[in-house]
């Protein structure tokens, strides 16, 4: 995949980017209940990360949305704790380093916030997010943080920024 960029979400992307994360819980077989599938404003991402110390970002590919990922304070949690935040790639995407540099990105745009560490939730079965967490430097927690609602995530990691 050539001529791909990161940039910032726009209210026009939202209905592309709730259906990209929709087709990977889709995909995956992911549990709609309890996960970012629930989420309220998954058809306004625009509108939800258009808060304080928010930030969403989409991988665009010859106009079409390939990737997602954003960093928002940590829900119910410590404000020095931001969260990485439905990070989802097309099966196009993936393998190819994007991911690694979408996950930089947020973590930049965290420390720019001045949030000292970040945390995030997963899946057990997402064997190749877990991989690509541990090398961007997150480590295993044996409790999750704050309170995201996200009941279904049982794997959750920590990185200090």
């Amino acid at each position: 995949m050539e001529n791909w960029i990161i940039r910032r979400i726009k209210k026009e992307d939202n209905q592309a980017v709730a259906q990209l994360i929709r087709s990977v819980f889709d995909e995956m077989e992911i549990p709609k209940v309890g996960t970012a599938y629930a989420d309220p404003y998954l058809d306004l991402m625009f509108e939800e990360y258009n808060k304080p110390k928010s930030a969403y970002f989409v991988v665009e590919n010859e106009g079409k949305i390939v990737g997602c990922s954003g960093v928002a304070p940590l829900e119910n949690g410590d404000p020095k704790i931001c969260e990485l935040q439905k990070m989802y790639f097309l099966p196009e995407t993936r393998g190819l380093g994007i991911g690694a540099q979408m996950i930089e990105k947020c973590l930049e745009q965290g420390r720019i916030f001045g949030f000292e560490k970040c945390y995030i939730e997963t899946m057990p079965f997402m064997h190749a997010a877990q991989k690509l967490y541990k090398k961007s430097g997150f480590e295993y927690l044996d409790a999750p943080l704050g309170n995201t609602g996200h009941s279904s995530c049982p794997v959750w990691m920590l990185k200090v920024l």
